[in-house]
């Protein structure tokens, strides 16, 4: 049993991980973003970032396609971990550093900085998942507890360092400071405004906190592949030190089509991997999967501040937490109700897609969504989001479950997906958000609507 723990909490801390550093640097830029001359075009900003690191994962799926058995998953692994550990160092240096481009001052270190570290989260998709192939299925949900703890982990770090806790002032108050500059109507301004209060510690600490993230993740995947307890976890026993009975594995699970050709695909039940699948159910379970990442990774995130500031700065950022917990709940959950119906996908993803349109139908009511002004409004898109993203996790886990059972090569098709599906719902959110202004923010301090 305590072999068995011990696994499990090494399964979650390498989880943890992966996507750190990006979820976060999204909930830090509070505080980073009034001391970049970027201001809050920043976010955009990165989004585009994030999409152009995709370069990683398709290296790396193509490599397994065409070239597969040729690269080495562990050392791939070792060198973004690393390399993520390193560029956490220099963000914490250099984060506010800025560069003169055209006679424009701009935040050159921190993008391309933001970049390395986006190549080694998007990279974690397709080589942290197809290395669980190693674990038994049961660290599978370990590990996808330990992703969700990667938004959730900082998260919480930042509410105690004091992100985004806004009080509403009188903007009079704010004004007297500089009162020389005032003419007469502004010296009688008595609206609200809101005002960040001082952090707790500083964001170079916080940078050194998601670094400290990434040692211990760099430490668990050592472990993982050195400690003679978990070498015990490992299917029929099989060694995970990089010997050659490991990679010959790994090769002829690679050199094994996800989708088999020839005369497979004229029989009625044309399947990859184990074979318990048809063409048609392996292209619903990547559609899904494509659906699902587009709306929980980047097309309602895009949008969140949108459906919820209206409500109330606290509103927005109970939402925020909420997601983030939700998502580490679902994973625990199917720990202990593992479930591979492909109708049960359907109907989650349904129901979890039927609560994203009413998420998004406030963004776009903005700001002056249903409820605006009543208390029962604020619980409402809370709990929205709180199971929009518990739902669609739990849909990701069915799908990675299923996909765990078909061998190697899907689960690094698996990650190619997510990747896939994140791309398109951030192309599809930033034109309506940054070019075309598709959408409106609410004044949390100043509510007009009747």
């Amino acid at each position: 049993m305590a072999m068995s723990i011990l696994t499990h909490v090494l399964a979650g801390l390498f989880g943890m991980g992966s996507w750190v550093t990006i979820c976060g640097l999204w909930v830090e830029l509070p505080l980073i973003v009034p001391q970049v001359p970027e201001g809050w075009y920043l976010p955009s900003y990165i989004s585009i970032i994030v999409q152009l690191a995709n370069i990683g994962p398709l290296f790396v799926t193509l490599m397994h396609r065409f070239r597969p058995g040729t690269l080495n998953e562990t050392a791939v692994i070792y060198f973004i971990v690393s390399f993520g550990i390193l560029v956490s160092l220099f963000l914490a240096f250099f984060w506010s550093e800025t560069v003169v481009v055209q006679g424009v001052e701009r935040s050159v270190p921190l993008l391309l900085l933001i970049f390395f570290i986006s190549i080694v989260d998007c990279t974690s998709s397709v080589t942290f998942l197809p290395f669980m192939m190693q674990l038994k299925a049961e660290y599978l949900m370990t590990y996808y507890v330990g992703e969700g703890l990667s938004g959730l982990v900082p998260a919480l770090v930042a509410m105690v360092q004091g992100v985004g806790v806004v009080e509403c002032v009188n903007a009079s108050q704010i004004l007297k400071s500089n009162e020389t500059h005032l003419n007469g109507s502004e010296r009688d301004t008595n609206y609200l405004v809101p005002h960040y209060q001082p952090a707790n510690f500083s964001v170079e600490a916080y940078f050194f906190f998601l670094m400290a993230m990434m040692v211990v993740c760099l430490v668990a995947f050592i472990l993982l592949n050195y400690h003679p307890a978990v070498a015990r976890e490992r299917p029929d026993n099989i060694n995970g030190n990089g010997d050659p009975i490991l990679r010959w594995k790994n090769k002829k699970s690679e050199q094994k089509p996800m989708m088999r050709s020839g005369k497979a695909i004229q029989k009625p039940r044309s399947t990859f991997g184990t074979g318990t699948h048809t063409w048609m159910q392996v292209i619903y379970i990547y559609i899904i999967l494509a659906w699902v990442t587009a709306l929980t990774n980047t097309g309602l995130p895009s949008v969140q501040s949108y459906s919820c500031l209206p409500y109330g700065d606290q509103a927005y950022h109970w939402s925020a937490t909420m997601a983030n917990v939700a998502n580490p709940i679902a994973c625990f959950i199917s720990m202990f109700y593992t479930q591979r119906s492909l109708v049960l996908m359907g109907v989650l993803t349904s129901i979890g897609s039927l609560i994203g349109v009413y998420i998004m139908g406030m963004a776009v009511l903005s700001p002056c969504p249903l409820l605006v002004n009543e208390t029962s409004g604020a619980v409402i898109i809370v709990l929205a989001w709180f199971f929009f993203i518990f739902i669609l996790s739990y849909v990701k886990v069915i799908v990675a479950v299923i996909l765990r059972d078909e061998g190697h090569s899907a689960l690094v098709w698996c990650g190619a997906v997510v990747q896939l599906g994140s791309m398109l719902g951030a192309v599809t959110m930033f034109p309506l958000v940054n070019i075309y202004d598709f959408f409106t923010s609410g004044d949390p301090c100043n509510t007009n609507c009747i």
